[in-house]
C-alpha cells in the first residue's frame, strides 16, 4: 500500500519525519528486538536527523537494538563534505548513543566497484540469509530529475536484477556512486520519501501522477512487494497534486 503524509510547513515536516522514524523504531524493536534502517543522504534528512537526536525522541528509542546501513553513498573518504556518512554523523550519529558496530557505513574512500560487493555480501552477512533481506525502514529523497538513492535517469542500476547493491558512475554528477538497486529497496517492510519545498512540486506530480517510465523518473520504481510505501511531503511539496490527495493513494 501506499500513502501520501502532507504536512503544514518546515517544521511539522521535520517533527513529522522525525516522529515516522521514532514510531517505526519502537515498534520494530518491540515486535522483532531490534530496528535496521537505511539511510538516505542530501539536504532534506539532515534537520530530520537532528530532531530525532533531540532528548524528547531520543530517549524513546533503544539505541543499543538499533541498526543502521546507508541506501547510498558518495565515493568519497568519511570526512568529505559530499560524504552521506559524515553528513548522518555530525547530525544524529554524534548526539546518541547508538553503539558503534551498530553503524554500517559504505566505505566511500574504496575502490567503487569491490566495496560495492563487500557491502552487498555485508548486509547478507547480517541478515544470515541468502534472500533478499527485508529492511524495516529504507529513506529516500527524490532528486529534481526525479533520481532517488543513487539511481539516476537512464542508468544501468535502474535494470539492475540480480544485484542488490551496485557502483556506477553517474556522468551527470561527474562522480562514482554505491546505491542498493530497487529489487533491495522494494523487499523493505516500510519505504518512505522525505520529500519538501516547491522546486520538487512538478516532479513529485510526475512521479505520483504522471505516465509510468521509470527510466525517465526513476522514483516510480519504488513499489515495495509486500511492505508499504510513504510519502513525507510538505504542501509546497505536493501543491500539484490533485484534491483530497493525502492518505492512501
Amino acid at each position: 500500500m501506499t500513502y501520501l503524509h502532507v504536512f503544514p510547513g518546515r517544521q511539522s515536516f521535520i517533527n513529522g519525519c522525525a516522529d515516522f522514524i521514532a514510531d517505526a523504531a519502537v515498534g520494530a524493536i518491540a515486535e522483532r528486538g531490534r530496528f535496521v534502517i537505511a539511510l538516505s543522504g542530501g539536504a532534506t534528512p539532515g534537520p530530520v536527523y537532528e530532531r530525532l537526536a533531540a532528548a524528547d525522541r531520543r530517549d524513546r528509542i533503544a539505541w543499543g537494538c538499533v541498526h543502521v546501513f546507508f541506501g547510498d553513498e558518495r565515493c568519497v573518504p568519511p570526512d568529505d563534505t559530499r560524504s552521506n556518512y559524515r553528513m548522518v554523523r555530525e547530525a544524529w550519529f554524534d548526539h546518541t548513543p547508538i553503539p558503534v558496530e551498530n553503524i554500517h557505513r559504505i566505505h566511500g574512500e574504496d575502490d567503487p566497484e569491490p566495496e560495492a560487493l563487500r557491502y552487498e555480501r555485508r548486509i547478507a552477512g547480517f541478515y544470515r540469509s541468502a534472500g533478499c533481506p527485508a529492511f524495516d525502514l529504507i529513506l529516500l529523497g527524490m532528486g529534481d530529475n526525479g533520481h532517488t538513492a543513487s539511481l539516476f535517469p537512464g542508468t544501468a542500476a535502474l535494470r539492475e536484477t540480480g544485484r542488490r547493491v551496485v557502483a556506477q558512475y553517474v556522468e551527470s554528477m561527474t562522480e562514482w556512486r554505491i546505491t542498493f538497486t530497487p529489487s533491495l529497496i522494494n523487499a523493505a517492510r516500510h519505504v518512505a520519501f522525505l520529500v519538501e519545498g516547491a522546486a520538487k512540486a512538478q516532479m513529485l506530480w510526475n512521479v505520483l501522477e504522471g505516465p509510468y517510465q521509470p527510466d525517465v523518473w526513476p522514483s516510480q520504481l519504488v513499489q515495495p512487494v509486500s511492505g508499504e510505501l510513504h510519502w513525507l511531503v510538505d504542501t509546497a511539496a505536493a501543491a500539484k497534486l490533485g484534491p483530497g490527495h493525502e492518505g492512501q493513494i
